[in-house]
């Protein structure tokens, strides 16, 4: 089974001189950054998109954590209908 990848990349000059950076993978991760200059913004693309797997992991990953402790909140009977847990 193949595998879609796709990311958004765009690039624009800003008016201070700097490169700005929008990136976007395809679980929906987004962020922005500003280079000196186009190398180093491609640079930071490319590292960015190869860490695609590995940032889904450690997402994923939280928000396991996060669900099982709101079942433990539940548990031991930290959650009511009005207030949320102490995570």
């Amino acid at each position: 089974m193949n595998k879609e990848i796709s990311y958004t990349i765009k690039l624009k000059k800003e008016e201070r001189g700097v490169w700005r950076v929008d990136l976007e993978d395809r679980y929906g991760n987004t962020t922005t950054v500003y280079e000196q200059n186009v190398d180093e913004a491609m640079k930071f693309a490319r590292f960015w998109c190869n860490e695609t797997e590995e940032r889904k992991l450690a997402k994923d990953s939280m928000n396991n954590a996060i669900a099982d402790m709101i079942v433990m909140d539940r548990i031991a009977g930290i959650t009511t209908s009005t207030s949320d847990s102490l995570d």
